[in-house]
């Protein structure tokens, strides 16, 4: 190959490296019109009690005032809230203040001989009405105001039972049976 043949090749690379250039530089730009996608993310409030047993056991002496469970219960109550919430409450509370507990032939316990201490706080019994359950047969077992730095937390109390037989000297013997309910509310 010359000299000359080479100095042309290169000279035609050279022009057509140019001319690959040169309509770059010349090109237009051209835009899509803009869509747009609309996003919505929701994080639902939510308010849960969770136990730590379902179940608690009672051995009765006939007239005694002392007649505690056989286990605490430890119940936590988790939420995460909106800003409107100012309060979390939980209750505890029975469905009739005159038979929290029967034996079914007619012999009750009453709310009223029931009590709870939560948080090693003294026994009380349940006998004021609560938003849920029958009436002057609940408690409130706490109640947490929230502010904006937890409007997503929880609360623990721990609970202790015991069932006051002084007011019920005559009872007779048997198996008496009812349901404790704990609920939490936010407002």
């Amino acid at each position: 190959m010359t000299l000359q043949t080479k100095f042309a090749g290169i000279a035609l690379l050279l022009a057509l490296s140019l001319t690959v250039l040169g309509r770059d530089a010349d090109a237009q730009v051209l835009n899509s019109g803009a869509q747009t996608i609309t996003l919505q993310a929701v994080l639902t409030d939510s308010i849960s009690v969770s136990l730590s047993s379902s179940a608690v056991n009672f051995n009765l002496t006939a007239g005694s005032a002392s007649n505690p469970g056989s286990t605490g219960v430890t119940a936590t109550t988790s939420w995460l809230l909106k800003p409107s919430a100012g309060t979390v409450t939980l209750y505890a509370f029975f469905s009739s203040s005159a038979a929290a507990l029967t034996d079914g032939a007619g012999n009750n316990i009453p709310s009223a001989d029931f009590q709870i201490s939560d948080n090693a706080g003294p026994f009380t019994a349940l006998t004021t009405t609560v938003p849920f359950g029958g009436a002057s047969a609940g408690l409130t077992l706490s109640s947490t105001r929230i502010l904006g730095n937890n409007r997503s937390s929880s609360h623990t109390d721990v609970l202790n039972f015991n069932i006051n037989l002084s007011t019920l000297p005559n009872m007779p013997a048997g198996t008496f049976i009812g349901t404790l309910t704990i609920q939490a509310q936010a407002i």
